[in-house]
């Protein structure tokens, strides 16, 4: 775990062994340049440093300073500068540095309020996806300190609770990546059953795990089918977390998809790519990351999750393309793809929640590839049936730097979803995948305001950034937190 510190005192006096000091595109920070005789203002000026996101450089034994090494990191356009600006710059400069085999950074801070941003950036670009590798060396290039340095007798300007906010947030997203980035033989539905009954001893949330006979007895035909083939049983998660005293009578619902493998079933996915789909239980870590964060955080709303989580898996007890299967609230769906898992969980999720008392729902999965298609790896899809809910969430995710694009869920739509055979069919052919998959769940939502997060291109990085490593991304966690912490402003 990362000391997390905060020092004041003149810039100057720092005592580091790497100094971090941000600097905007075209512009040498004044701080640097009024200790060390414009030496920022050369860079700028040769081009060798410009404050582009990303760029970096170094200055080993800065003359007139304390800090061993003074680091220049590239914040971008001034004017665009935002918190999710601070969290990226951060992690970028972490993630540089690190590389170099430095440990214990120091970073000057001169807009106190992205404090918290400051935080999380240090924390999220700490991470790595190598929890599995034995290198006993591999702990060499983890960051052991960050130090939040101020000026002398500012250290009060600070706002409040913001260095605790930006840890208990980034180490709960962090927590989620962790989950993603487990394999499926080590983490099988109850396994993560278990954990999230670990985490949620730790931080004080209430816990119940429905197993596969409580299910049945329920009547949890939709989410058993789709667990039937694999020798791994199911369960649903649920955590409920109950504020001291309540904004009001609001009663908010997260529900993820747990997928902890899919094959696709007897529908089959292609052996390329297949390997990642032990993050198909993307939607569900983040929802266990979100409520780990909450339970400390601890806003005014009333929150329960749900945690559908199953294997999809090939075998003679597997579900049949063509196969019927009764809800939980009753109505029939033909299984026309068993690939199209993921909503079959979730509908049992939702209507459970609904039976809880839940007024508002919001699900996370990582449901089509259709959404990839559509929107690439850039944003979260997101689908509603009540425009005002949607705003809410979407300004949530807009603050916490995970960006979103408004889908459509018109009522044409609801024509693809056609069945001869059930109620309606799991899938609706070839065209708009994303949009019927949210139109198929839209009818087990029962008129509740709801939001739909199909985050299949958001969940995982192919590539690393330069702030984030490859692999599990944590999205949508900061949305959940935003929304959550903010239900009555």
């Amino acid at each position: 775990m990362i000391e997390i510190k905060v020092q004041e005192g003149p810039f100057a006096g720092i005592e580091a062994g790497t100094l971090i000091v941000l600097g905007f595109d075209g512009e040498a920070p004044p701080v640097v340049d009024s200790v060390l005789d414009g030496w920022a203002g050369e860079l700028y000026a040769s081009g060798e440093f410009t404050g582009k996101a990303a760029e970096s450089a170094i200055l080993h034994r800065p003359s007139g300073m304390k800090a061993k090494r003074l680091a220049l990191a590239g914040a971008g356009k001034r004017d665009r500068f935002d918190a999710t600006g601070m969290r990226k710059a951060v992690a970028t400069a972490v993630r540089t540095l690190k590389g170099k085999s430095l440990r214990d950074l120091h970073f000057w801070l001169e807009h106190p309020e992205f404090a918290q941003a400051a935080v999380e950036g240090a924390i999220l670009g700490d991470f790595e996806p190598d929890q599995m590798k034995t290198d006993p060396k591999k702990g060499d290039k983890r960051l052991q300190s960050f130090t939040v340095c101020v000026a002398e007798g500012s250290a009060g300007s600070l706002p409040d609770e913001a260095i605790s906010r930006g840890r208990i947030l980034a180490e709960s997203q962090n927590f989620a990546r962790e989950l993603k980035n487990e394999p499926a033989n080590r983490l099988t539905p109850l396994v993560l059953a278990e954990r999230a009954r670990q985490m949620a001893a730790e931080v004080g949330l209430d816990c119940e795990i429905l197993d596969e006979d409580r299910m049945r007895q329920l009547g949890m035909g939709s989410l058993l089918g789709v667990a039937q083939g694999s020798d791994n049983p199911p369960a649903l998660i649920i955590l409920r977390y109950t504020p001291e005293y309540a904004s009001g009578d609001d009663h908010l619902a997260l529900v993820g998809k747990g997928v902890t493998f899919d094959t696709g079933g007897y529908s089959i996915k292609p052996a390329d790519g297949m390997e990642k789909m032990k993050y198909d239980m993307g939607g569900g870590a983040a929802v266990l990351g979100a409520m780990r964060a909450l339970a400390q955080l601890k806003p005014a709303v009333r929150i329960t999750a749900l945690i559908p989580t199953v294997e999809n898996m090939v075998s003679g007890r597997a579900q049949r393309p063509g196969d019927i299967v009764t809800t939980l609230n009753g109505k029939t769906v033909e299984v026309l793809n068993t690939d199209a898992e993921g909503r079959l969980i979730l509908i049992d999720a939702i209507t459970y929640a609904i039976r809880l008392g839940c007024t508002h729902l919001v699900d996370a999965a990582t449901l089509t590839g259709a959404i990839v298609v559509a929107l690439g790896y850039q944003h979260v899809g997101a689908f509603t049936n009540n425009e005002e809910f949607l705003g809410r969430v979407m300004t949530a995710g807009k603050a916490a730097g995970e960006s979103m694009w408004h889908m459509p869920l018109d009522e044409e739509y609801k024509e693809y979803l056609k069945s001869a055979y059930a109620d309606l069919p799991n899938i609706g052919g070839r065209w708009g995948g994303a949009i019927t998959a949210a139109k198929f769940l839209e009818e087990f939502v029962e008129g509740k305001p709801w939001v739909h997060l199909d985050i299949a291109g958001t969940a995982w990085l192919e590539e690393g950034k330069p702030y984030m490593a490859k692999g599990p991304s944590g999205v949508p966690v900061r949305t959940f937190v935003n929304l959550a912490m903010n239900w009555g402003g």
